[in-house]
């Protein structure tokens, strides 16, 4: 499914002054309005708003910069993970995410996770299958998220903070490979999330995405614990064909 990537609009408001003020002496820096557009995350519909600049460097160089409300993703979190992570294998694991709270911590930030596990074998005896509950309860896990650039796209780092859980649970989560196969399951969920969120170089025409080169991504705080998501990128081009792409774009 392509995602609809709220930059593109936001290119193709601001190229035609980009251009002109390229050509113009002085401040040649312009703000890019604010933008709302609406994803869908695994059937969820999550608003993001973005807004940012563009700066021409001259040499056909411009510097770009945006950043991403990730506000309304973190109120759908819970549904968002719950989505992807939850499962109920009648011989094996049974997972299901309670609550997903996402906070900035700049320039990272912090996931703390409810899941209540339950894993199950199967035993034939007497010529019937028995399910047989080996290990369940209740625990809290925090991972913290560092995004970063990784071959021009958006990568998360996480690092598991503290495991809480319930007795025999606590046990398996901090001492065998479920804790480490459920963090890898959180992260792998949110940076999939993240990257459609805030997909940079990867949905533009390739005229853009092919030169346009990612350098900086992190968290921000946007007040009132509200998650931002700041990224800074650099796309060089020759103004001729800028303009010429900005129309393309603005139609």
């Amino acid at each position: 499914m392509r995602v609809f990537n709220w930059f593109l609009p936001a290119v193709a408001l601001a190229a035609h002054a980009v251009v002109c003020a390229a050509q113009a002496p002085g401040d040649s820096t312009l703000k890019i309005p604010s933008i709302k557009t609406q994803l869908n995350l695994e059937g969820q519909p999550v608003e993001i708003t973005a807004w940012g600049t563009v700066a021409s460097s001259g040499a056909g160089t411009f510097r770009i910069a945006m950043t991403a409300d990730l506000g309304n993703f973190q109120e759908n979190l819970t549904a968002l993970m719950a989505a992807q992570l939850n499962r109920s294998d009648r011989c094996g694991e049974r997972l299901s995410v309670e609550r997903a709270v996402l906070v900035p911590k700049p320039p990272s930030a912090l996931l703390t996770v409810n899941v209540h596990y339950e894993r199950y074998t199967c035993v034939k005896a007497l010529g019937k299958e028995l399910v047989k509950r080996l290990v369940g309860g209740n625990g809290v896990v925090e991972v913290g998220l560092t995004p970063s650039v990784g071959q021009n796209r958006i990568a998360l780092a996480a690092e598991t903070r503290e495991i809480d859980a319930d007795g025999s649970l606590g046990e398996v989560l901090r001492s065998g490979s479920l804790g480490e196969s459920l963090r890898q399951k959180i992260a792998a969920s949110i940076e999939s999330a993240v990257q459609k969120s805030a997909s940079f170089p990867s949905a533009l025409p390739a005229e853009v995405g092919n030169g346009l080169t990612l350098q900086a991504v992190q968290f921000a705080d946007g007040g009132d614990q509200k998650l931002w998501l700041t990224t800074a990128g650099e796309v060089r081009l020759p103004v001729g064909q800028f303009r010429a792409l900005s129309k393309l774009l603005a139609k």
